[in-house]
């Protein structure tokens, strides 16, 4: 086995357990098991810089792409923290360990923390083999995969901070939905700039040997998104409020487009 290889699936993956058990462990000093959100984004940071530090073909396009995780992961995990400290724990983790009868403890370790652990190592599989493998210097995708990725976060940042602004000044108004803003064209923009990050490091990775395999990154993320922890949940917590049914009628569900007449 390879110096690479044995890093791609033995050390970063350890790396992972490892640090989300660290964090089982605090979110338990904490009595809340939402701060496995927080850890989210501060996981890709680790990884990132781990696979960095440990490559023997880094490059300035590995910097670069490492630099963009780390803007990323600080990003996210900086407004999630900020809503944190305002807020009561998070009702989805309330109603899972609900649900709950026997070993309430080590279900939430692995259920929550170290699948979370296992999707975390799948979505940042192309930025471990960008570092570790090298990224190349052949790729006609770089600048495109650059390009997209600029894309998507504006797109996260810009309606994470509408958003947080709307519910700030909402107080006391009847207007419950936010429509505005790139909210306006999609109703969850924030998703959407996530996943296209995810698939602007991608094209990024095309100048390494193992691109091929590198799209599970993308591919997870968008699942999980469209599919399972992030439009779905959000979908059905509104689905039978009457003002989000009218604007759901007129807006699309992610890719932003313009508004539906009438």
């Amino acid at each position: 086995m390879s110096y690479e290889i044995f890093n791609l699936i033995v050390t970063v993956p350890l790396s992972i357990v490892v640090y989300m058990s660290l964090c089982f462990l605090f979110s338990k000093y904490l009595k809340r098991t939402d701060f496995v959100d927080i850890a989210w984004g501060f996981g890709f940071i680790l990884v990132a810089l781990l696979t960095l530090f440990i490559s023997r073909y880094a490059n300035v396009i590995s910097i670069i792409t490492t630099l963009l995780v780390l803007i990323w992961g600080i990003r996210l995990s900086t407004y999630l923290f900020l809503r944190f400290r305002k807020t009561k724990e998070d009702l989805r983790y309330v109603e899972i360990k609900k649900n709950w009868k026997k070993n309430k403890l080590l279900k939430e370790y692995v259920v929550i923390f170290l699948l979370q652990g296992f999707l975390m190592y799948l979505v940042s599989f192309v930025i471990s083999v960008i570092n570790i493998f090298g990224p190349g210097n052949n790729n006609p995708f770089y600048y495109l995969g650059l390009l997209v990725w600029v894309i998507g976060f504006v797109f996260e940042s810009v309606a994470d901070a509408q958003l947080k602004n709307f519910i700030k000044k909402k107080k006391g108004k009847e207007k419950k939905i936010m429509d505005e803003g790139l909210w306006k064209y999609s109703r969850h923009p924030n998703y959407f700039g996530e996943v296209t990050m995810w698939w602007g490091i991608f094209l990024i990775s095309v100048g390494t040997n193992y691109w091929p395999i590198t799209i599970i990154s993308p591919v997870t993320i968008t699942y999980l998104i469209l599919k399972v922890s992030g439009v779905p949940l959000l979908e059905k917590k509104y689905g039978d409020d009457p003002d989000f049914k009218k604007y759901a009628k007129k807006t699309s569900i992610f890719f932003p487009l313009p508004p539906k007449k009438g």
